[in-house]
């Protein structure tokens, strides 16, 4: 198991927005924001590893990749991108308004050396998938045991 870094105001983020989610499905959302208002909004993010691969799988559905941006600097993985309402928002034709919009950012320090050279990422069905390669120095390797 990794040790991962403590983040105490990443959490107190976190229980707030959990708390204001909470509030908004019990009392039902606040009145529409402005057209155009930017939002902040985290997308869900899944975070796996297998023996040689660390995996990171997004949910941003209704994206273009052209809106999207993914970097790798100092072992943190950097994701960025920018989500824009199709039309514009007339806030008296809405009964509810749950999808959201704007732009988003998330960084993860990695809990291992990957090879930047050959991290993969691509996009299909709303999911950006991102592939990052784990350094040759931190896969296991087997050690064969001499006879004598």
């Amino acid at each position: 198991m990794a040790i991962m870094r403590w983040k105490p105001w990443g959490d107190l983020v976190d229980i707030q927005d959990e708390m204001n989610r909470m509030f908004n499905d019990f009392f039902g959302r606040a009145p529409a924001r402005r057209a155009g208002a930017a939002e902040r909004w985290l997308p869900a993010v899944d975070i796996s590893e297998d023996q040689d691969n660390l995996y990171v799988d997004v949910e941003i559905p209704g994206m273009k990749k052209e809106d999207i941006k993914v970097s790798l600097e100092h072992n943190v993985l950097s994701l960025k991108g920018e989500k824009k309402q199709e039309k514009e928002l007339k806030e008296e034709n809405y009964h509810r308004w749950e999808r959201r919009y704007g732009s988003f950012a998330r960084a993860f320090e990695l809990p291992v050396p990957v090879q930047a050279g050959k991290i993969n990422a691509s996009y299909k069905s709303g999911v950006l998938h991102v592939m990052l390669p784990k350094a040759e120095e931190v896969k296991p390797k087997e050690i064969p045991i001499e006879v004598k």
